[in-house]
């Protein structure tokens, strides 16, 4: 039966998809319009890449082996962005291990590494900071607050950077802490013990609302809350005559005292605000506090809080041991970027323009390209304020820009395209919204060169993972939407600088969707106008469940390792990498421009992904994703027509197929691996009707020659 539809007037090829078993009819067709000049187009050595992450004590030196990165390279993804791990977990960058201290006598301080050429830098460290209000963090997670660690020594202290003398930009920056207590308790009273500097001008507030991103939650200041002229010290207060039932508790600082420790003489000493310990409950009748905060200097013991910023001040003491980044000259060493730019990061949030400014220099200096620099990595996942990482963005620019003029200076590596503000009624809502905001106040929207995000779009990896994968196509239209929404111009380049399955691990990563979600977010992506997508899991690792036992043990990684760390097996996401980089596309730099493509006559949420691209070797590239679990179907490429002319699409084609034929997962718990795990198929057909045949749960690449009469359209 001849299925073709042919147009003679519209530039279309016309493939028409029925199903492999004989008698169930048609099902759909996918139109390719070969005269569409207006789709997006990319170059693969910008477009397609991977990223290498902070790392644990002795995971890098394990990682990056000749016999890795041969693995790691293999897969063709060719531009790199190097990933900060010490900004989630609330730690300063020692990118070079040489360098200064502002307190050198004491070897702590404000550290601003080295920007003189020596010894190659082959492994550098995050350091944790002991004025730390935060209980969790989003890396290792092994640290904890000062503000409930019963420890009246230790204190939090709020960024010296975000302070109004240093600012001045003509924006509020109120600071915070926030106590989330057990459940809702009954509170009238309150003790701070500050530090130095303190707050003269102070709110105590309690949140009212149904959840933390409540659309009318707010902040109501107790009725004995509010404060003019604070004197530090150790201070109980009276907040209310009646008590009131609260679980989320907020100081809010408004004006701070200027004043430093005695001795001090830098002047981040007297910036910002000071507070040693906070206490929250009922007041007893001889006026003491019945406190139902838990004091302890541990993240799994003490009442939770979290805080508005943190100062970058530390000792060399506090290095830790368990978090470690490669070295800057390590990894252009390694040529896992094949020689391009890297995106390079700079900390912002827990660092100083000084050590980023001397980073830029370093990388100047050694002659590395500079293309684009990522300033802070998840500013979002901290649930600080956007305007506060905004300000600080911009100080940091204005030092770096001079540095390298070149570069593209953009962020803030969003957590995610849809984070909401957490607990800041000022400004519910989105954070990229608000952030757009503070750029557009101060007139430097312009200076977000490019906007990049993570995309990991399953918190839950169990239940139906096919229908998930088709619920995907959606998230990225509409993080692509909101962020024109949230008014973040069309114009800057939109970078996922990590995506995956979930930020948790789970089965689905190493079976067969982790291959059809790869392949379907880059096509997409692309296909949406976004500028690059790099792929997290680039190095070889082990199977682990973290989050849900029901998702079972699987990971993002490319090859599964043997015990020693060593790239052993490829995994469905190494060979759609390859599918990718080696089929689909040309490799290298040229110019592919995707081509409008649709499924028709199946209905809403079609298993059938479909991404076609027209390659700089005037050839058509067609890359299907056939994400049903069980249906198969076939594809006839017999014939096009373009401008009224017939388009032969009869070959000689190559066509490549990947699916359960060539992969399966043994099911078996932390002891998980591949069962089978071969390349995908590959066929050459000289000439005459094509047929494809789309296997469930596969990944199908088609390379044909752009018919004559298309090629100079």
């Amino acid at each position: 039966m001849n299925n073709v539809l042919r147009i003679a007037s519209l530039g279309l090829v016309v493939i028409c998809i029925a199903p492999a078993r004989a008698g169930a009819g048609t099902i759909g067709r996918v139109i390719i319009d070969l005269a569409d000049r207006s789709s997006p187009s990319f170059r693969p050595d910008q477009a397609l890449g991977a990223g290498v992450d902070g790392a644990q004590a002795g995971d890098i030196d394990r990682l990056l082996t000749a016999h890795n990165i041969r693995a790691m390279k293999s897969a063709g993804l060719r531009p790199l962005t190097y990933r900060l791990r010490t900004e989630l977990g609330i730690e300063a960058w020692h990118w070079n291990p040489a360098g200064t201290w502002s307190d050198p006598a004491h070897r702590q301080g404000y550290w601003t590494s080295s920007d003189k050429l020596g010894k190659p830098i082959l492994m550098s460290w995050g350091y944790e900071l002991p004025r730390r209000g935060d209980t969790v963090d989003n890396a290792n997670n092994v640290g904890y607050s000062r503000l409930t660690d019963g420890d009246p020594t230790t204190f939090w202290k709020s960024n010296p950077y975000l302070d109004p003398s240093v600012l001045q930009d003509g924006q509020p920056h109120p600071q915070w802490l926030v106590v989330r207590l057990d459940g809702e308790r009954p509170v009238d009273a309150a003790r701070i013990t500050w530090g130095t500097p303190f707050a003269t001008r102070y709110q105590v507030q309690y949140w009212v609302g149904a959840t933390e991103y409540a659309a009318d939650g707010r902040w109501v200041t107790f009725p004995h809350g509010r404060f003019e002229a604070g004197g530090g010290g150790d201070v109980s207060i009276r907040l209310a005559d009646q008590p009131v039932t609260a679980k989320y508790l907020r100081i809010l600082l408004e004006t701070g005292s200027g004043t430093a420790p005695p001795g001090a003489t830098d002047w981040r000493d007297r910036a910002g605000y000071a507070v040693r310990e906070v206490s929250f409950g009922l007041q007893r009748p001889d006026g003491s506090l019945d406190d139902v905060v838990v004091h302890k200097p541990s993240h799994d013991g003490q009442t939770f809080t979290h805080v508005s910023s943190t100062d970058p001040w530390h000792r060399a003491i506090d290095r830790d041991k368990d978090l470690e980044q490669t070295g800057i000259d390590r990894i252009f060493a390694s040529h896992l970027g094949f020689g391009l730019p890297i995106m390079m990061p700079t900390g912002l949030l827990f660092d100083t323009p000084d050590n980023a400014a001397a980073e830029l220099r370093y990388l100047v200096r050694r002659g590395y390209t500079v293309r684009q620099v990522e300033l802070g990595e998840e500013p979002d996942g901290q649930y600080g304020a956007p305007a506060d990482y905004g300000a600080l963005y911009l100080a940091f620019l204005d030092r770096l820009r001079p540095i390298a003029p070149h570069a593209s200076f953009g962020g803030p590596s969003l957590q995610s395209g849809f984070t909401e503000t957490e607990l800041l009624p000022e400004v519910h809502g989105s954070w990229t919204y608000w952030l757009a905001d503070y750029l557009k106040r101060r007139d430097r929207l312009a200076d977000l060169q490019f906007l990049s995000f993570e995309f990991y779009p399953f918190d839950d990896i169990c239940g139906d993972i096919h229908a998930k994968l088709i619920e995907q196509d959606q998230l990225l239209s509409d993080v692509m939407t909101r962020f024109e929404q949230d008014g973040i111009p069309a114009s800057v380049p939109k970078i996922i600088s990590e995506y995956g399955f979930s930020a948790y691990s789970g089965r689905a990563m190493s079976e067969m969707p982790s291959a059809l979600l790869m392949a379907n977010i880059a096509g997409r992506w692309l296909g949406l106008g976004g500028s690059a997508a790099y792929m997290f899991g680039y190095g070889p690792n082990w199977p682990s469940n973290q989050h849900l036992p029901c998702a079972g043990y699987g990971n993002m990684m490319l090859h599964m390792a043997d015990s020693d760390g060593q790239a052993r097996q490829p995994m469905p996401s190494y060979y759609t990498a390859r599918l990718l980089t080696q089929a689909w596309t040309v490799p290298g730099h040229g110019l592919h421009r995707l081509v409008a493509s649709r499924v028709e006559g199946m209905g809403d949420g079609s298993p059938i992904a479909l991404f076609s691209v027209r390659r700089p070797d005037r050839k058509l590239g067609v890359l299907l994703v056939n994400r049903s679990a069980t249906q198969t179907f076939s594809l006839d490429l017999t014939g096009a027509s373009e401008g009224g002319r017939p388009a032969s699409l009869t070959g000689p084609a190559e066509i490549w197929s990947y699916g359960p034929a060539q992969y399966a997962w043994l099911d078996q718990d932390a002891e998980s691996r591949p069962s089978r795990t071969d390349p995908p198929a590959e066929r050459h057909v000289s000439g005459g009707p094509l047929r494809v045949e789309l296997p469930a749960d596969s990944i199908v690449v088609a390379v044909l020659p752009m018919p004559a009469t298309a090629r100079h359209r």
